[in-house]
């Protein structure tokens, strides 16, 4: 099958994420990809039932699965992914998790504009903007994009991580942050501006971070919003849903490292939001679909019902750990 030129499809990993769905899926509708697939396993808030509902009316391809043993979820959906149609027919792939926004700024804000702004190339490195928790504890609903408006404002060593946008076709597979593998090497790599780095970690079977000069990490043209810790209680459920590469570790606790490099409420940005009259008109549109508006407020009432039962006072304090105190920290975010 020859690949649509131009075409860019969006891949999700999502679980227990129904209460923030219909915005994450009415933002990146608006940005030209030709198709989003969102993969889930083992949901109990009801975000599976909104996907198939949202599935009918066109708005997405919701896929179902149950991750082998020993296998961690998004690294089996990077495989159910790299088999469907239309990744298969797409040119281009992104691949982001549910608290994570593509800001292009190239252009008129589509995906292609960036691809026209960054030039020939197999992958793209697309660099981190982490958005704080903004001072809140508690979320009773409303829009992340709305509600977290302050963040990193520029590039920091402690910091530095990126998502790709990758030819699907060059290469064998892909993990959480990158695609694995390229069939004809060498792969070309290049940041958001367009200048070539190194493909190195393209060839690593594990290693998720591209060897980046702290000079080459850019938010010109694009960048993933990164709204790892919104308030403190849907940060500490991190905890009950569990991680999305299967591993198990303290980061989701307040004072951890991971919390502390992640909470990072340094500017105002609202950059984002010049998008947000038609993200709001996309969202009411899904919203009038009665089914949809009562699986959606099904979602946010799941999640105050488990919040209620498992933050309990103990469990914070459990989940509270010494400033600066040490994690594993799987995705390596210590500089090397």
């Amino acid at each position: 099958m020859t690949a649509a030129p131009g075409s860019v499809v969006l891949a999700s990993c999502m679980r227990n994420e129904g209460l923030f769905i219909v915005e994450w899926l009415a933002y990146h509708s608006l940005l030209g990809f030709s198709d989003i697939l969102i993969f889930t396993n083992n949901c109990t808030d009801g975000s599976d039932l909104l996907l198939d509902r949202l599935q009918v009316l066109g708005w997405v391809t919701h896929i179902r699965h149950s991750p082998p043993p020993g296998v961690a979820p998004q690294i089996a959906a990077m495989g159910l992914a790299f088999r469907h149609p239309a990744v298969i027919r797409a040119e281009w792939m992104l691949h982001i998790d549910a608290d994570e926004f593509l800001n292009v700024t190239a252009g008129d804000g589509s995906v292609q504009a960036l691809l026209q702004a960054t030039g020939e190339a197999d992958v793209i490195a697309i660099a981190w903007n982490l958005f704080g928790s903004a001072g809140l504890t508690r979320w009773d609903g409303g829009a992340v994009l709305a509600s977290f408006t302050r963040g990193q404002g520029a590039p920091m060593r402690r910091t530095i991580d990126h998502k790709s946008l990758f030819r699907p076709s060059r290469f064998t597979s892909a993990i959480d942050h990158m695609p694995k593998t390229p069939k004809a090497p060498p792969a070309v790599a290049k940041n958001t501006q367009g200048v070539v780095i190194s493909a190195e970690s393209l060839d690593h079977p594990k290693r998720s971070r591209f060897k980046v000069p702290f000079g080459h990490v850019t938010f010109a043209n694009a960048s993933i919003h990164h709204y790892a810790v919104k308030s403190l209680d849907v940060f500490l459920m991190k905890n009950d849903r569990g991680d999305g590469m299967g591993l198990t570790h303290a980061k989701y606790r307040i004072g951890s490292q991971f919390h502390s490099r992640y909470d990072r409420n340094e500017v105002e940005d609202r950059s984002i939001l010049c998008r947000w009259p038609a993200v709001e008109a996309r969202m009411a549109e899904m919203l009038a679909d009665p089914e949809v508006r009562r699986l959606n407020d099904a979602c946010l009432g799941a999640f105050r019902a488990r919040r209620d039962v498992v933050l309990t006072p103990d469990r914070i304090a459990a989940w509270t750990a010494p400033p600066e105190s040490p994690d594993h920290d799987p995705a390596g975010l210590d500089p090397d």
